[in-house]
This record gives C-alpha cells, structure tokens and sequence, in this order.
C-alpha cells in the first residue's frame, strides 16, 4: 500500500503502466466495489446513477477549463470521436500526427467515401502545417512515447483542433477552453474505470459535431425521452452522450473531481521529475513528458527481470510515472538498465 498525494493506492512497487491501465485510489475502489455489492444485492434503480454521472461531468470539465454544459458523456475516445468525423463537411482535410493512436485517426479514414481526407505528418510540424488543412486531431501526449504536442502553435494556426488527452490530463495541467473539441478517456491517468470517456464541444464547433449515438439519455430530460418521437435531444452538448456505464461512472464520479481538487503543477513536477531523472540517469536529455520511452537491445528483457510493469508500445519500452511512482521505482528501473545502458539507442 503506498500513500500519495492524500490517497491511499494498493499498487505494487514498480508499476510504471499507467499508460495503460491506471490505479484508482482506495476510494475509488471501494465506490466502486459498494456499487457492485449493491447491483449484487439488486438494490438499485437506473436513476442512481444520475449523479455519478454529473459529478464525473463536471469532474472532466473542472480538469479542462470549460463549462459543464460543453461535456459530452461517453463510453470510449472513438465512439465520441466518430461524432466529430461523421458530422464535418464531405471533403474535409484532416492533419494527424505521425503514429497516432486509432481511435483519434480511424473514425475520420472512416469517411473516405465522403471525401474526407487524412494526412499524417510529424508531430513536430503539425502547428506550421496546420492553416493548409480544416481540421487537426492530435493526442496531446502521444501514446507510444509522451511526446507532447505544441498547444500554443496549434491555438495561434486558425485551424479547428481536436484534441485527445488521454495520456495527458491528469498529470499535465492545460487550460483548453479554446479547443473546439477535446475527448478523453476514463482509465489512463483519471484512475477510474473502462468504459467512461467524455467530449467537450466548443459552441462554435456544434456545426461540425453530430449526434450519430442519439439515444434516450442524450434528451433534454432523459427520464421522458425513453419512447416514441419527436426527436428531442438536450440543448448543450449532452446531446452528444451515449447512455451510461453505470459502474465505470460510479469510479470517475470519485476518481475525476479529486484529481481536479488537487494541484495539478505539485502532480505535473513529481511525474515529469522522475521521468526526466530517469533520462538524465541514462544520459538522455529531459523531455518534460510523465512517459519514458526507451529503444534498445535488451531492455524489455531486463526490465521484465526486474519486475517492472510497463509496455512495449512501437518497439520500444514505455514507461509512465503517476502520483503512486516514488524514487524506490525509479532506482529500480535504472538498475534495471544499468547493463543495457550501453546498448540504449533513443528516448523517442
């Protein structure tokens, strides 16, 4: 059991995956293990659910800077994402990042019988290429490796931006009131459960985003939506949500509004420490990343040895730092890599 940041976390030592699966807190846990008690015990009704399902709402939209009215609730990046690529105009160009994650590509390459088209481009220039295109979708960490985007190039481009921050939020602390739309997902870095994921929709955006999941819970009042038409969907952009996985909401409705209590910069400067102590101990330069990837001969093998939970992600081991990760973690991966340190090749 490690404490950090006023939690308690029932994580073993050198865990360094959350990039893949993160931890929840204790009492995320136990909320969420009560809900299953009492779905167990058939103790609860479909309206229970409401208010985990606000609170986890207001949780993703205090962690981004917009108005809850903006958010959207879903169950994954691309089924909220697909709302995005099926509404924007036949035609539309659209610039991703080299290596990007599907679920931010796939549902715009989807539409190619639309017109819609996608380039992809290093992540480096996508703010200079940015005013050729109508549209940018980016994860503003990148999966395979922690590679962060230039936010501020991207604002100053003109260019409508979509903005994935599933590897991001939760450690790197951004104000994205000015994106038109930004999509996350539970289960990373928000330490809650599979199957919560949230979209913001700037107002100006709407045009482009359609509601191709409408569903009784997207209504303007769920609880008398459930038959018959007219059609009738909420005014803001819970018209965009998907009925809700009660569990994963219970776990996000706990997990999301502490992480947004917290001082994001004191979560950011303990990550990205150890992550670019980690490199500066490998004689590689800081990157300002939570996510370590490392290339070489031998690593996955030593660090597997060694008992150190992380992935391989593009050919080479990635490794990701959170509120749980603690100096005992890093001496081990550094141990770990003493015998391969020689065979290391790159960190992106």
């Amino acid at each position: 059991m490690r404490t950090a940041f006023g939690e308690k976390f029932d994580v073993p030592a050198c865990y360094l995956n959350t990039a893949s699966v993160g931890v929840p807190t204790t009492t995320t846990a136990n909320a969420v293990a009560a809900a299953v008690g009492r779905w167990a015990a058939g103790l609860d009704e479909p309206p229970v659910f409401d208010e985990p399902v606000r609170a986890a709402r207001q949780g993703f939209a205090d962690l981004i800077g917009v108005p809850v009215e903006r958010v959207a609730s879903g169950a994954s990046v691309s089924q909220l994402v697909a709302s995005i690529a099926a509404g924007v105009p036949d035609g539309t160009r659209v610039l991703v990042a080299e290596g990007e994650f599907t679920s931010v590509s796939f549902p715009f390459a989807a539409q190619a019988g639309r017109g819609v088209t996608v380039t992809a481009a290093p992540l480096a220039e996508l703010p200079h290429r940015a005013p050729d295109f109508d549209l940018v979708a980016v994860a503003v960490a990148q999966s395979a490796d922690g590679a962060v985007v230039d936010l501020d190039g991207l604002r100053a481009s003109g260019t409508r931006v979509l903005l994935d921050v599933s590897q991001s939020l939760g450690w790197l602390p951004t104000r994205l009131d000015w994106a038109d739309w930004v999509v996350g997902a539970a289960y990373k870095w928000l330490l809650a459960v599979r199957g919560g994921a949230w979209l913001s929709v700037r107002p100006e955006a709407a045009d482009w985003t359609l509601p191709v999941a409408a569903n009784w819970y997207a209504g303007d009042n769920p609880w008398t939506t459930v038959y018959d038409l007219p059609l009738r969907l909420a005014p803001d952009a819970r018209a965009y949500s998907l009925a809700p996985v009660w569990l994963a909401q219970v776990g996000a409705a706990v997990a999301l509004p502490w992480l947004a209590g917290l001082d994001l910069d004191a979560v950011r400067a303990h990550n990205v420490g150890l992550a670019d102590a980690l490199l500066a101990e490998l004689g590689l330069p800081p990157r300002g990343s939570a996510i370590v990837a490392i290339a070489g001969e031998g690593v996955e093998q030593a660090l597997a040895e060694a008992g150190v939970r992380c992935a391989m992600r593009a050919g080479k081991a990635r490794l990701s730092f959170h509120l749980y990760s603690d100096a005992s973690d890093l001496d081990r991966v550094v141990t770990a890599l003493t015998s391969a340190k020689g065979r290391i090749t790159e960190s992106i």
